[in-house]
């Protein structure tokens, strides 16, 4: 991987949660080849493993740690961890989030076979349990984390938060109503903590991704012969660079808003990063 430009993490210590999925190990890997000694944070010990040792291999510093970004008190072992391995944490990324079936629909439109049909999951059928845990998952799987991780930040002098968003966050997508109401409040988050924490000198600012193919929505933008899907075809038609994106082109965006010689007076920005999708009406 080749990053777009250096910036100077030396002696810096980042925590990424969500790192083992393929946009924010991008992101950790960066971070490391920067300097920083980075620290990937999830639920899976075994990919844990294997990305921080593709980190290490590459001749950087890095560690994996397991911990449910919804668990305080594995968040907290998992800062000693760090703190006695690696010292006071600098940077944060929130990255861990994600959509969960049961808090979506089957279709884009209800209609009165939606209703009655029983093969179709309509607004009436939304589980509020579903839609909980996509709530719980990126909303407070952003604030938890924030808040045990931060307390090494305060009166830092390059301290930073990055959080991840999303397209969905501006305009929601259909059929995801959670996940786009969970990012929506991502955005919202990103604002009031960049005011709560500006008198401290840690910025908060966050990335939305546009459509990038991910291990999550692969079958969402893929069939079982790899060819587009119809939601597929549409998403692309809206991106007016008329592809999805590729997983290095988010990097530019992250060391940008990390330096703060860069980028030393942005604080509570969302910086959308989707080809264009944002920007285009549709005519």
């Amino acid at each position: 991987m080749k990053l777009p430009f250096n910036i100077d993490l030396k002696g810096k210590v980042a925590v990424v949660t969500g790192g083992t999925g393929v946009l924010c190990f991008e992101m950790a890997k960066s971070l490391a080849m920067c300097g920083a000694k980075v620290v990937l944070v999830g639920r899976n010990e075994e990919k844990l493993k294997e990305k921080s040792q593709q980190i290490i291999d590459l001749g950087y510093e890095a560690m994996g740690i397991s911990a449910n970004v919804l668990d305080e008190k594995a968040l907290k072992e998992c800062k000693k961890t760090i703190n006695d391995t690696y010292g006071t944490i600098d940077i944060l990324v929130n990255g861990a989030g994600g959509n969960h079936p049961n808090g979506t629909t089957s279709e884009e439109y209800l209609t009165l076979d939606g209703i009655q049909n029983e093969n179709i999951k309509s607004f009436y059928d939304l589980d509020v349990e579903g839609i909980k845990f996509v709530m719980d998952l990126n909303y407070i799987g952003t604030l938890l984390p924030t808040q045990v991780f931060s307390k090494d930040m305060v009166e830092k002098e390059e301290a930073v938060i990055i959080n991840l968003s999303s397209m969905s966050a501006f305009s929601p997508l259909t059929k995801v109503m959670s996940y786009s109401g969970a990012k929506a409040a991502i955005n919202n988050l990103t604002q009031w903590m960049a005011i709560h924490f500006s008198k401290t000198n840690i910025r908060v600012n966050a990335i939305a991704p546009g459509f990038f193919e991910t291990q999550q929505n692969a079958k969402l933008l893929r069939d079982e012969d790899g060819n587009l899907t119809a939601r597929a075809d549409k998403i692309i038609s809206q991106t007016p660079m008329g592809r999805f994106g590729e997983a290095e082109e988010l990097l530019g965006a992250l060391l940008f808003l990390v330096d703060k010689k860069a980028s030393g007076f942005i604080n509570g920005i969302v910086l959308p990063v989707d080809g264009g999708f944002s920007a285009y009406s549709g005519v």
